[in-house]
């Protein structure tokens, strides 16, 4: 098994050859999930969990309710991977990039509770996810700047923000045309 980056490493190959077609958020986390139902055929593959499936008595307010792609052992013993999703489609840059930082909070919480290793995939075909100016929340997904600490909402009334315990890099890798993805990872497989 390993790390998530080399988990999803082999899915961007794939789709980079043509193999797996990803369009939009939706097909990403579908043809994720059969490619690694295929990689993992020794854990549940599954969507959309509720986190109180998992941590039933969890007194933990999570970020968020639901995992887009958790694996875990047929006894769900072993939470081996929790995997939060993003392919922006619709510009709302800092907006989108600010939810990114709730879906690394959310990694965060998720990695603490149990699950060996939580992360984001993030798939974009529009280059000013990954290019241009590197000034305020830009700096973590363009400029190289870790993603750590208290991050505020970019946009708006500014009332919300994210702490981040652990501090990350963003590295883009390209897969064919415009797309790239990057993966951030929080705990690590084994």
């Amino acid at each position: 098994m390993g790390t998530l980056h080399d988990l999803i490493a082999p899915f961007a190959v794939a789709v980079a050859s043509g193999l797996t077609e990803v369009y939009n958020e939706f097909s990403l986390q579908h043809e994720l999930g059969i490619f690694l139902r295929g990689k993992l055929p020794n854990y549940k593959v599954q969507f959309e969990r509720n986190v109180s499936f998992f941590f039933p008595s969890s007194n933990v307010a999570f970020t968020k309710r639901e995992i887009d792609i958790a694996v875990y052992s047929l006894s769900k013993k072993g939470l081996r991977y929790s995997i939060e999703l993003k392919y922006p489609r619709n510009g709302q840059h800092p907006e989108q990039m600010f939810s990114f930082c709730k879906d690394v909070a959310f990694a965060e919480e998720l990695n603490a509770a149990g699950f060996q290793t939580a992360g984001l995939v993030i798939f974009a075909a529009d280059h000013l996810f990954y290019g241009g100016a590197t000034e305020g929340i830009y700096g973590f997904f363009r400029g190289g700047q870790p993603l750590c600490g208290r991050i505020q909402k970019p946009t708006g009334r500014k009332d919300a923000e994210v702490n981040l315990r652990g501090c990350y890099d963003v590295i883009w890798k390209p897969i064919s045309g415009s797309l790239k993805y990057a993966v951030i990872e929080v705990g690590h497989g084994i």
